[in-house]
């Protein structure tokens, strides 16, 4: 990571995820990225959860991905993947469904 934003590899990559399927212009899908124990890097939620919206809801992405910034960006979009810790750490897990 090279900015001093705040998030971890499994928001990052959902919002990475969101940014390409957009490029790709891709319609009904959705994607989870968290982490098993509830925690991804140094915040409170687990990943993200994001879908063929998220983008648009999100102001200057380009600015906030240049900053490592993946919390603040799925804040906006309201694509946080929230739960309480969990008791757990098995690993990360990564699902998407595009029909």
């Amino acid at each position: 990571m090279q900015g001093s934003g705040r998030g971890g590899r499994n928001q990052e990559l959902a919002l990475r995820i969101a940014q390409e399927a957009a490029r790709r212009g891709w319609r009904d899908w959705v994607c989870l990225q968290g982490g098993s124990d509830g925690r991804d890097g140094p915040t409170d939620a687990a990943g993200g959860l994001v879908d063929q919206d998220t983008i648009g809801k999100i102001t200057d992405l380009a600015g906030l991905l240049a900053n490592n910034d993946s919390y603040a960006a799925l804040a906006q979009a309201g694509d946080l993947l929230m739960t309480d810790a969990t008791g757990t750490n098995v690993a990360d897990l990564g699902v998407m469904i595009r029909p």
